[in-house]
């Protein structure tokens, strides 16, 4: 794997409720999220497959879980993506909650 372009960078986008990943200003990859009270639930993450191998997904989440923490917010991680991040990045445990049928059930609604 090839390290990350150094002109990638994150942006919080609160209108689409999602963290966006540009290269050379081209969005490359997204997180969603939907705010919960003081939980941010992080369902969907993906790359471009034109970028793809370059280590964006994962820049694109640590930057996203660094600004939830800035925040004062916490993580749920039900997208697959951000779950396993997390198992390898401890350092956001204490501020994770786990994954519960009500947090489903309530993502659910408001996705549609």
């Amino acid at each position: 794997m090839s390290q990350p372009s150094a002109a990638a960078i994150v942006e919080r986008v609160d209108a689409k409720h999602r963290y966006e990943i540009l290269v050379d200003g081209k969005r490359a990859g997204l997180t969603a999220y939907r705010d919960r009270g003081q939980q941010r639930v992080f369902f969907h993450t993906e790359v471009d497959d034109a970028f793809a191998g370059q280590g964006l997904a994962a820049q694109l989440v640590q930057e996203a879980l660094t600004d939830v923490r800035a925040s004062g917010k916490r993580i749920v991680p039900v997208c697959p993506y951000v779950a396993k991040f997390l198992k390898k990045h401890d350092e956001f445990a204490d501020i994770t909650d786990p994954v519960t049928s009500d947090v489903l059930q309530w993502l659910e609604g408001e996705l549609g």
